[in-house]
């Protein structure tokens, strides 16, 4: 039997509700299927036969029927959804410098419920893809997803079964009026204060007066988020439609406060944030990408597992693309691409490490500042789930940049150095081991996927410091997940020793 030369997959698809009568019959006439059309995405056939809902690749196969589709005007309907705010900032931009990077062009039309995005051939007027924007809460946008009525979902949180891409991540700041007397805030204090535990100002050295807190409504998927790394529901004072509205409100109220992106602040002011130890906690690009900055939150792209029109899966391979990067950059998210920065810059870090180190950490510090001379750190960050020695998420997503870069020969006649550091509990001796063995762990995923660094002109070594570098404060464990990790540095290759005779 011949099918597997024609069946694309044998999986199932939702129905269509205009479903037509199509027969299609393989090139060498040897095998015929007739049923019902179900869709067709520009490459495959959905087509419903008495075995079932087969899928059939169209370059096997001659339509023949009222249903059969034109291959020559096939337009890839994509349907995108989710948050409404990220949804009107970051979506027409992405599509034009999606649209711009294949010589195409990019028309929107914004309607009752969202927005329709139409990509076309200006030297033709060929219209080649329309991406229809609508606005969802997580819950029915999810559920959109699921049910084949979306193609994409703009989220704030990734879902079990569902595959995340990461757009990219955006700095969480708590804003407060500017009439507001408080100086700086503990990201404890304000855990308190989200959560109903601080009610008053006096309680934080302020005024005698009671704490509003705003936020935007319950089904709102930023709030969801912001919850989940809470722990706990917020408890609110005030709600808001938008970003926008809750920044205009906090404005307004000298004694409301509350906790948006650094994108959305508008005219209230961010409050300079400290971690229990008093270590001062800001949201660089490269503190937030790398994840130092513990309210950095990641912003991601839902697909489901399913087959995407090819306009669709060009997509999915660009919103992580220096171009994309740019856009995203321009709607206020920051996106993947590598931040630098030399350690002399951030100066938080060194103070940082006076602040909490001892002797001996002084003197591995030391020695880092001597090892890293000269040198950048970059901002791919390696962290581990807990317990194990499986990098997560966001750092399986640096891994691939990281590959990326180093593939395209962005690190070309540079050395590339493993850096891993621990926190500060247990045994100083035992921590620097631990951290030697996490920037191996690091170092070998990225040797198994580009085997061949020699011929690409990279070099490479490892380094361990323990607990000398701290980023936040051990006491807590957020401080000390942070504090456990594998930085990245870029420096000019040292010259081998010569052996003396």
């Amino acid at each position: 039997m011949r099918c597997a030369a024609i069946l694309a997959a044998l999986i199932a698809f939702p129905v269509a509700a205009a479903a037509q009568d199509i027969t299609l019959t393989s090139r060498d006439g040897t095998l015929a299927l007739s049923g019902s059309l179900q869709g067709f995405d520009g490459e495959l056939y959905r087509i419903m036969t008495r075995y079932g809902l087969l899928t059939v690749d169209a370059q096997g196969v001659i339509c023949d029927g009222p249903g059969c589709p034109d291959l020559t005007s096939y337009v890839a309907e994509l349907r995108v959804t989710g948050s409404p705010d990220k949804g009107a900032r970051l979506l027409p931009g992405l599509l034009a410098a999606f649209a711009q990077a294949r010589g195409l062009a990019l028309r929107t039309e914004v309607t009752g419920s969202g927005a329709v995005h139409t990509i076309y051939d200006p030297d033709e007027e060929i219209v080649l893809a329309r991406f229809s924007f609508t606005p969802a809460a997580p819950g029915p946008a999810v559920e959109a997803l699921r049910s084949a009525a979306a193609d994409f979902d703009l989220a704030d949180l990734p879902e079990p079964g569902l595959i995340a891409t990461t757009l990219g991540v955006q700095a969480l700041v708590a804003v407060v009026s500017p009439k507001n007397p408080i100086a700086q805030l503990a990201t404890a204090d304000l855990a308190r204060v989200l959560s109903g535990k601080v009610t008053n100002w006096s309680e934080l050295g302020g005024p005698d007066m009671p704490v509003v807190v705003h936020a935007l409504a319950p089904q709102s998927g930023f709030r969801a988020a912001l919850e989940t790394r809470l722990g706990q529901p917020l408890i609110v004072g005030e709600t808001h439609e938008d970003a926008a509205a809750l920044a205009a409100a906090v404005t307004r109220d000298p004694w409301g406060i509350a906790v948006t992106t650094s994108a959305d602040a508008g005219m209230a002011r961010v409050m300079p944030l400290t971690d229990s130890c008093g270590f001062l906690l800001e949201p660089s690009a490269l503190s937030v990408k790398a994840e130092d900055y513990p309210l950095a939150q990641p912003f991601y792209l839902l697909t489901a597992k399913r087959h995407l029109p090819l306009l669709g899966r060009e997509f999915l391979e660009f919103v992580n693309s220096p171009s994309a990067n740019a856009a995203l950059a321009e709607g206020g998210l920051l996106g993947r691409g590598m931040e630098q920065t030399d350690l002399v810059s951030d100066g938080h870090r060194l103070v940082n490490v006076i602040r909490a180190a001892g002797d001996a950490g002084l003197a591995e510090a030391q020695r880092l500042t001597s090892s890293m001379h000269g040198a950048e750190r970059i901002s791919a960050t390696f962290r581990f789930e807990d317990g194990t020695s499986r990098l997560d998420a966001s750092s399986r997503d640096h891994l691939v940049d990281l590959v990326r870069l180093i593939e395209t020969g962005h690190f070309s006649d540079r050395e590339l150095v493993f850096v891993g550091f621990s926190d500060g509990s247990g045994d100083p001796a035992a921590n620097l081991e631990l951290s030697r063995e996490r920037a191996e762990v690091v170092f070998n995923a990225v040797a198994d996927a580009v085997p061949d660094l020699g011929d690409l002109r990279v070099k490479t070594s490892i380094d361990a410091f323990g607990e000398a570098l701290p980023m936040a404060c051990d006491e807590t464990a957020i401080g000390r997940q942070i504090n456990r990790r594998v930085e990245v540095w870029l420096r000019a290759p040292r010259e081998s020793p010569v052996p003396e005779n």
